[in-house]
């Protein structure tokens, strides 16, 4: 069906996608800047009795240095651990108790917690934020309880997710520099040499108000939220501003390779990243739209040359948003019999065949309708407004770029995606990485 999508249906994709942004406008959204440099953001949406709040933290693993790496991540467990008011695992209880949920995500750039709850509870979601915000328990008891939760999942994680095997291996060769070279979990032995005085020094400065930005959307009143937040929030003190991240990484000049043998993997797998620009680069929306070219269902390219082909069991394309220059992911599971060399040599035969001969009018319509929709489902929601608020804030810049998306998309050619094919999956900025129980011998 995603297949014979027509240009009429592309049309009403765009038509559809573009009603549902401007159900929420620009202007709909206010925002205001506390003192000690807290940004806040509100969009009231009555749809629902309900609201979210998104706390962006702007601190990944790309602010780490070597010796704390996985650091961002493990604040993300300490947060829920105790403050000053709300003790250990009184935070859950607390907003439970309230009608809300909760949850927080780190990736390489960002620190994300969520908080969902029933209108009435907002002033409880505020001062359970502020506590943790601004009077975190760094308890040395409870920082090594949580120290050996995430050894354990490190080590769970990469013996389960062949993904996330290959791609720490991948990231190491690829990134000689910058610090998106090693896994948001971090090293093992940094994890377990963490000091309390690098947690205490690490929490005062990137979970400053100053590098919050706060974004609440549903049943509020933006004068409500002023009043919660000076009174909650702006006592909090600012710190002096994180040190930038200046670190640019090095051109790569030619192939890099690395190997993983894994014992309990029962036919390789394949993983091959390209250096790609920043999300706020001009050439991410074409960039997304060849991931899912290449990947994005039964049409798509990988899959019919692979997967249809019984060379693989699974493929994926994956562009991750990233405020620096970042990787473009593909990945392949051999099917039984097929061997590593095989399976690369086809991925990469397909890649190079958009490089050389384009692709059609048809794929792009088609990939264009279910990016859009996507987005469109991004918008349908107080929960979807709000993540996209500010994951545009902070990726794109600023928000108002939300409302550009659907154009932006929309006026990607067939001949930006063989443009950006061409600058950027070559194989000189290419790093492979391959995964098998055993490794295949010279020729």
């Amino acid at each position: 069906m995603i297949g014979r999508l027509t240009g009429l249906v592309m049309a009403a994709g765009v038509l559809f996608t573009s009603a549902a942004v401007q159900a929420t406008e620009a202007k709909d959204i206010s925002s205001f800047t506390l003192d000690n440099g807290m940004k806040i953001m509100v969009l009231e949406d009555a749809s629902i009795p309900n609201a979210n709040m998104y706390l962006f933290w702007k601190v990944g693993s790309r602010n780490e240095v070597p010796g704390i790496t996985g650091i961002s991540h493990f604040f993300e467990h300490m947060m829920f651990n105790g403050s000053e008011k709300y003790g250990p695992k009184m935070f859950d209880r607390t907003m439970e108790a309230a009608g809300g949920a909760n949850n927080a995500y780190t990736t390489e750039n960002l620190t994300v917690y969520t908080d969902w709850f029933p209108s009435n509870a907002i002033e409880t979601i505020f001062d359970l934020e502020a506590d943790r915000i601004g009077k975190l328990d760094i308890d040395a008891k409870m920082v090594e309880s949580e120290r050996g939760v995430v050894a354990s999942e490190r080590l769970t994680g990469l013996e389960n997710s062949n993904w996330r095997t290959l791609q720490e291996e991948l990231k190491g060769a690829a990134f000689r520099a910058h610090p998106y070279s090693w896994s948001v979990i971090g090293h093992e032995s940094d994890i377990a040499a963490w000091s309390l005085d690098d947690l205490v020094q690490y929490h005062k400065t990137y979970y400053a108000p100053n590098n919050a930005v706060v974004v609440i959307a549903g049943d509020v009143k933006l004068a409500e939220v002023k009043a919660l937040a000076d009174k909650y929030f702006a006592p909090i003190p600012s710190q002096a501003p994180p040190k930038e991240v200046k670190t640019v990484e090095p051109l790569q000049k030619g192939e890099r390779r690395v190997f993983v043998q894994k014992a309990s993997v029962s036919t390789p797998n394949v993983m091959l990243g390209y250096h790609v620009p920043a999300t706020s680069h001009q050439d991410y929306y074409a960039l997304n739209l060849l991931s899912n070219i290449l990947s994005t269902g039964n049409s798509s390219r990988l899959y019919q040359s692979l997967v249809e082909r019984q060379l693989a069991l699974e493929v994926m394309a994956y562009l991750p948003m990233a405020i620096d220059p970042n990787l473009f992911y593909v990945m392949a599971v051999a099917n039984s019999g097929v061997t590593a060399k095989e399976l690369e040599l086809n991925l990469i035969a397909e890649i190079n065949r958009v490089s050389r001969d384009g692709v059609t009018e048809q794929e792009l319509e088609k990939v264009k309708n279910i990016k859009l929709m996507e987005f469109y489902r991004s918008m349908e929601t107080i929960n979807g407004k709000a993540n996209t608020i500010g994951t545009y804030e902070l990726y794109f810049g600023s928000f108002d770029k939300l409302f550009n998306a659907p154009e932006a998309y929309n006026k990607v050619t067939t001949a930006d995606i063989q443009r950006v094919a061409q600058t950027y999956l070559r194989r000189a900025n290419r790093t492979v990485a391959v995964l098998a129980a055993t490794e295949e011998a010279d020729e």
